[in-house]
């Protein structure tokens, strides 16, 4: 096939090394951002799409993309895609749901046992005698075998979650999901309703996707319900967190940390609410950013192309849910 004929592949947040090059002996690829002055224009040309978290694909975009077919989301979550217009058009949307299950898993864990754990860390003097035993008399944590994992929402990564904290640690899971999971589970676990899970959990771990209506899912009434020394993760979505009740939650130590790698919006502002805690861990959207899991999330290409070659993809999006 000559090159005038070969699929034209926009990629608009770039893409791990091998699998770029793996597209690119098979498709004309042009990378270019959704903000650049050039996108119209080669947008107009393109058969397929392959996005990150920050590319809208709603129906303005897609008016302008005549000739698209495909659009390839590089990650686990596609909320940016309004996958029912594409479909309305006769366009697929495919993703990588398997991607970063395991990167963000073991960043959670990081998370908690610094949480748990004081370390009170020397690096360029040591302690003082004196200082070196109170801080050893004084400082204690707490174990994970001793705690309830809970966690909201039970897809791939929380049940990686759930599979770490009673496999590896030996602590209690309990789990809300909207969801009958109990076949896909390879640990012991306890489903519940939302208020036990807020009452019970002493980690709350929140793995939810941004389906209507999950907006500050986790607001100011159910902080209100967690214990006093609980701590709370969130990994999944920024909007799915009401960020004001968490800090108001912290400032009346009513909570004993938290740990948020995602926000609403994001990046967040100067005035976000939880700076300043020495009880809480922010991080810039890091816990999928591991070689490992980038390079499979850009491997969304397969899909992308076997979608323009009309073939079936391995993970189309899931069926729209309102």
């Amino acid at each position: 096939m000559s090159d005038a004929r070969r699929p034209i592949v926009l990629v608009t947040e770039g893409s791990d090394a091998l699998p770029l090059n793996w597209l690119r002996e098979r498709a004309e690829v042009i990378e270019v951002g959704a903000d650049d002055p050039s996108f119209e224009t080669e947008l107009a040309r393109a058969d397929g799409m392959v996005i990150r978290s920050y590319t809208k694909v709603n129906d303005i975009l897609l008016a302008k993309a005549p000739r698209l077919r495909v659009v390839g989301r590089g990650g686990v979550g596609i909320e940016n895609i309004d996958v029912a217009a594409c479909r309305r058009r006769g366009v697929e949307v495919v993703y990588t749901p398997d991607a970063n299950t395991l990167a963000v898993g073991d960043f959670v864990f990081g998370y908690l046992i610094q949480l748990l754990r004081p370390w009170a860390f020397f690096k360029d003097a040591v302690y003082p005698p004196k200082e070196f035993k109170l801080i050893r008399d004084t400082v204690r944590g707490r174990q994970l075998n001793e705690l309830t994992m809970g966690i909201l929402g039970m897809g791939r990564v929380g049940r990686r979650m759930g599979h770490i904290a009673a496999n590896g640690f030996g602590m209690r899971v309990i789990y809300n999901d909207l969801l009958d999971v109990t076949s896909l589970l390879d640990f012991p676990a306890t489903a519940v309703d939302k208020p036990t899970l807020y009452r019970e959990a002493d980690i709350l771990s929140i793995h939810v996707t941004m389906l209507p209506g999950n907006e500050n899912l986790v607001g100011r009434e159910q902080i209100a319900m967690l214990k006093h020394d609980a701590i709370v993760v969130n990994t999944s979505r920024g909007e799915a967190l009401d960020a004001h009740a968490l800090a108001d939650a912290l400032r009346a130590k009513r909570l004993a940390g938290a740990a948020l790698d995602v926000y609403h919006p994001e990046p967040p502002k100067e005035d976000f609410p939880l700076l300043g805690f020495d009880n809480v861990l922010l991080t810039p959207h890091l816990a999928a950013r591991t070689h490992t899991a980038l390079e499979n999330m850009s491997w969304v290409v397969r899909d992308v192309l076997a979608v323009i070659d009309g073939q079936k993809p391995r993970y189309p999006a899931p069926p729209v849910r309102h």
